[in-house]
C-alpha cells in the first residue's frame, strides 16, 4: 500500500505496516474508537490488536459504518 495524502494536513500518511511502533499494543484511544465503531457495525469489539491491526480495523469499520474519511 502506498503512502496517501492526509486530507487535513497535506502530509503523507504511512501504511501501518511501516510504523516502527505498529507491533505495540493498540492505544486506549484506538480501543475506545474500535468499540464504538464495532457497536455501530453490529460486530463484537476486537481485542488484543496491535496498533497497526487496530488502524486497519478502524479503516474497515469506518467504511462499513459510513464514518469513513
Amino acid at each position: 500500500m502506498a503512502d496517501r495524502e492526509d486530507a487535513t494536513a497535506g502530509s503523507p500518511v504511512k501504511d501501518p505496516e511501516d510504523w516502527t511502533t505498529g507491533d505495540e499494543p493498540a492505544t486506549g484511544a484506538q480501543e475506545s474508537y474500535l468499540h464504538t465503531l464495532a457497536t455501530e457495525a453490529g460486530e463484537p469489539a476486537p481485542e488484543g490488536l496491535t496498533k497497526a491491526e487496530a488502524s486497519r480495523k478502524i479503516d474497515e469499520l469506518q467504511e462499513q459504518t459510513g464514518r469513513g474519511r
